[in-house]
């Protein structure tokens, strides 16, 4: 029930489709989203999550757990990610891989909404260290569309599979497309 409203939303209201197959067979994987180029990218991601019947997470700053927000983030499937600690976050969003039987955790390699000319690496070397491949999805604006590609495993070698990654997401606009992500 709750899939067909989101289908019915998603699909024939707002009118927006999907090009690929999200694989639900992978339960661990790292998500990278691009372009994220407006807070409306979390509503879409909530939307194209929806119309399938998987449990997504993504990663917030811990103080939107509080009220009145943190129960529906939680229940969306938000973990909190406490940004102050002087740990590792690579290493400690890595180590969560190990606690749960299914985390297909979703980022954005640009790390803000706003233009970027080079992408984070942390969603790489969570990837490396969890041993989980990451499925690229594109939130392409401009078509209304909604891209799955491939799931990839990585091969170790940063330069070479950052390079195909970013390649992916040529020519994709984002909603604030000056934004959009470009090499």
């Amino acid at each position: 029930m709750k899939h067909s409203l989101y289908r019915l939303l998603f699909f024939k209201i707002m009118g927006w489709k999907v090009k690929g197959d999200f694989d639900a067979s992978i339960k661990k994987c790292v998500l990278i989203v691009v372009p994220h180029t407006s807070w409306f990218d979390f509503f879409i991601g909530v939307f194209f999550r929806g119309t399938y019947p998987v449990e997504i997470n993504f990663l917030a700053k811990q103080e939107l757990f509080r009220f009145p927000l943190g129960g529906y983030l939680k229940w969306m499937g938000g973990i909190p990610l406490n940004r102050n600690k002087s740990e590792n976050k690579v290493e400690a969003i890595a180590k969560i891989f190990d606690t749960k039987d299914v985390l297909r955790l979703s980022l954005s390699p640009e790390g803000t909404r706003k233009k970027v000319t080079q992408w984070k690496s942390g969603y790489y070397y969570i990837a490396q260290k969890a041993n989980v491949p990451i499925i690229p999805i594109a939130f392409d604006y401009e078509n209304k569309q909604v891209i799955v590609f491939d799931a990839f495993t990585i091969t170790n070698d940063f330069e070479k599979d950052s390079f195909y990654l970013e390649s992916l997401f040529t020519n994709i606009k984002g909603k604030v497309p000056a934004y959009s992500y470009t090499r």
